[in-house]
């Protein structure tokens, strides 16, 4: 899971600087995000009949506002305040990208290639070895999976077989893991493909 084959020699993790703070940072900013588009969701609904789509970025946002020019005063202030919020996300948007950047400078210099795997971000792959630490303190796989909440708990009742989600373990973990899983099911990926075969 950790591989640590780069072409160039990794840097001892000592010598690192701790990826946290720009994980934390990282986080703060996707959720400004959702925050920003919500609230720009909630404005257009008032001034498109229908809204916008589900998933809206600046420049369709700004695009859309472009076609109408409201008269009266309540549509003029809507729509200045779309433009303001507009002008929010793209700043969040420009900060996300380089906080991305940071973040995947930094795990490959810490000699991780977490970033290669497909559905897995620079914050997540900062933030697993940060979590997990030394990954050979766990003693398989089994055990691994137990620790991060992602093993089913049986919850069979005599000849019924059935299990269901573990709730315990350490959720931000089982979270990273649970996103990844679902990108990679929503693509072409050898995942997708197990999963069909079940």
């Amino acid at each position: 899971m950790f591989a640590t084959a780069t072409a160039a020699r990794p840097i001892p993790l000592a010598h690192t600087p701790s990826p946290w703070p720009r994980c934390s940072h990282r986080a703060w900013l996707g959720r400004a995000r959702t925050q920003t588009v919500n609230r720009l969701h909630r404005l257009l609904l008032e001034l498109f009949p229908g809204g916008a789509k589900k998933f809206l970025s600046a420049t369709q946002a700004r695009a859309l506002v472009a076609t109408v020019k409201p008269r009266d005063i309540v549509g003029k202030t809507r729509r200045r305040l779309i433009v303001e919020l507009i002008t929010e996300l793209e700043t969040v948007d420009m900060k996300s990208k380089a906080a991305d950047k940071d973040l995947r400078e930094l795990v490959i210099t810490r000699g991780s290639t977490l970033v290669d795997l497909h559905g897995i971000g620079p914050s997540g792959a900062a933030r697993l070895p940060a979590d997990v630490g030394d990954i050979h303190r766990f003693g398989n796989r089994d055990r691994f999976a137990s620790w991060n909440g992602t093993a089913p708990l049986d919850a069979s009742s005599g000849e019924q077989q059935r299990h269901r989600l573990s709730r315990a373990g350490h959720r931000r973990i089982n979270r990273t893991l649970h996103t990844m899983g679902v990108v990679r099911l929503r693509n072409s990926t050898a995942g997708r493909v197990y999963f069909d075969s079940r």
